[in-house]
């Protein structure tokens, strides 16, 4: 029963990653920390490394920590909180930055509906170069009128 409340943190923390990313990207990388984003919304950027990838170290901070205490005596919730964090922060990586943006060209050809109208909905994000007027801020969620394009 205990591996069943273990899967639900683990599950639950996936999913509220998804309304954190859309708050996060919205009002910090959006906002204050555009500095940092700024780079990652011109097109062409000649780097293999973006200022953007910094938000990749400060999401990790979380599930470090979380699985720090999460095994301070054995291992407890916070430990499967932190895993919820770290299989968000993979499904990000290789969905924005493998599939999405192709920054490593291991998954070129794919022809899968819901991956299409991802890639349209965060095409729609992009064409804004500025930090205002943006749309789609979430990353696994994607409202139905980008099915339909």
């Amino acid at each position: 029963m205990l591996i069943l409340f273990y899967i639900s943190i683990t599950i639950v923390s996936f999913v509220l990653m998804e309304c954190a990313t859309w708050l996060i990207h919205k009002y910090i990388m959006h906002g204050f920390g555009w500095y940092f984003h700024e780079d990652h919304h011109q097109p062409g950027y000649p780097h293999v490394f973006e200022k953007n990838d910094w938000f990749f170290v400060f999401g990790a901070i979380p599930s470090i920590t979380l699985f720090y205490f999460g095994t301070w005596y054995g291992i407890n919730y916070l430990f499967f909180i932190g895993l919820g964090i770290l299989f968000y922060g993979m499904a990000y990586f290789f969905i924005h930055d493998v599939l999405i943006h192709r920054r490593f060209k291991w998954f070129d050809k794919t022809n899968n509906k819901y991956l299409r109208g991802l890639r349209k909905a965060h095409k729609i994000h992009h064409k804004h170069l500025g930090k205002e007027e943006g749309e789609c801020f979430g990353m696994l969620y994607v409202p139905i009128k980008y099915f339909r394009m």
